[in-house]
């Protein structure tokens, strides 16, 4: 029988620092994304639409079909105006008529994205009803988006996570410029540490919240390109925020494209003698409550980001769970699956990615190679990696037959205890 791994950091393979020079990055991430090309296709894979509803993103409904047609379409024009650029540099310039060009194509996609897909509203809130328990108002959840998601999949967004936490969810829209335009934004913002406006407005509502002395907790959660940003963010808010108000910030990623996560020790000494100790008492040394990275292992955003930069030391902080699976979608192929809810809109107490079962052993893996397997990856505290047969994965095993306890997914996730209007108990299961 297959397990879940349990590994410790180690690997030989090092990317390039952050740090280092944007254009040397730039060249790196270029040369990334044509090594992960071959998980390109499972991006919207596995489509399943009999199977979904009305919060999933391709639900057979008019208005997520519109969306999905504007968006074919916005890849067929930015790919025609990518492709005519060395034309119009040969012929047109240093002619006005070069910058007119550019100019009217960027204004005619920006008019789109902003009629059809992002709105004008900045800033969403969960419209679902919720039964907030008490201690709930002293929280303050907060999510931001990825590629390609307009003001109607935010919505979605929020709406899902606000069911399976039980909590209201504000959403910080990361406007969309069509897909294609999305990954270029990706790049400059993870190389070049260019803020962009969302950016800006997500620093302030999430600084605001932790000086807030209504919140006693903050939780961030961050899909895909909205990974890269919130990464950003830290990096200003460990700047400037004292360590009392940072330690209030928990921070949950899925299908996360950053090159990294800082979550720096409160001095050397605790860094140094925390790194043979449990990750709940590592959290507790650390500037940021808690960080936890949730990845599908053939989903092309994770191969690019988190599941190849997670190999570095003290770099890429947080606990890492990858889901053998593939998909990107943030609700068809994340919330759906590891955070699975049942008809009354609850999440159910069991599903196969929770219940895997979980190896503490020491390891490395090459996360570049198109034959990754469900449960090989490394993490700088440590990571979960499913890696079960499908016999096995409906079942929920509290002990073995010599009668140790066997530990699954559920015990190592901190935002599992979140579900239902649930909070952890920050019990220690390591």
């Amino acid at each position: 029988m297959h397990r879940t791994v349990l590994r410790a950091q180690q690997g030989d393979v090092r990317p390039l620092p952050y740090t280092a020079s944007p254009l040397k990055l730039l060249w790196s991430d270029i040369c990334l994304f044509f090594q992960s090309a071959w998980a390109l296709p499972r991006v919207f894979l596995p489509l399943n639409l009999s199977r979904t509803w009305p919060l999933d993103e391709f639900y057979p409904s008019w208005r997520d079909f519109g969306d999905t047609t504007v968006h074919a379409f916005l890849v067929v024009y930015q790919l025609l105006f990518l492709l005519s650029l060395p034309i119009v540099i040969i012929f047109l310039i240093p002619t006005l008529w070069a910058l007119v060009y550019i100019t009217a194509a960027l204004f005619l996609n920006h008019v789109v994205c902003k009629i059809t897909l992002n709105g004008f509203k900045r800033f969403l809130v969960s419209r679902v009803p919720v039964a907030e328990r008490p201690g709930h108002e002293r929280e303050h959840w907060i999510y931001v988006n990825g590629v390609g998601v307009g003001h109607h999949w935010l919505q979605k967004h929020v709406d899902l996570l606000s069911y399976t936490f039980g909590r209201r969810v504000t959403g910080v829209l990361n406007p969309t410029s069509g897909i294609i335009f999305d990954v270029l934004q990706c790049l400059i913002q993870r190389d070049f540490s260019y803020a962009t406006q969302d950016i800006r407005d997500e620093y302030v509502l999430i600084k605001e919240a932790l000086l807030n002395p209504q919140y006693d907790k903050v939780i961030l959660i961050l899909h895909s390109q909205g990974a890269i940003e919130g990464g950003l963010v830290i990096d200003w808010l460990l700047d400037e925020l004292p360590q009392n108000l940072l330690h209030q910030l928990e921070v949950y990623t899925f299908g996360s494209a950053a090159n990294h996560f800082n979550n720096p020790s409160q001095s050397q000494s605790t860094q140094q003698t925390t790194l043979q100790n449990s990750n709940a008492e590592q959290q507790s040394h650390q500037s940021i409550g808690y960080i936890e990275h949730y990845a599908n292992a053939v989903d092309f955003v994770c191969v690019w980001g988190v599941l190849h930069y997670i190999n570095i030391p003290n770099r890429y902080m947080g606990r890492l769970f990858v889901r053998p699976g593939s998909g990107h979608l943030m609700n068809q192929h994340y919330m759906d699956n590891m955070f699975t809810l049942g008809p009354d809109r609850k999440v159910l107490d069991s599903n196969p990615f929770m219940d895997m079962e979980v190896d503490m052993t020491e390891g490395t893996v090459d996360s570049n190679t198109p034959h990754l397997k469900p449960g090989f990856a490394s993490a700088p505290c440590d990571a979960l990696l499913p890696n079960m047969s499908k016999g096995d994965l409906s079942r929920k095993i509290t002990q073995t037959d010599n009668g140790n306890k066997v530990l699954r997914v559920k015990d190592f996730s901190r935002l599992w205890q979140y579900r239902n209007g649930g909070s952890p108990t920050d019990v220690n299961h390591d």
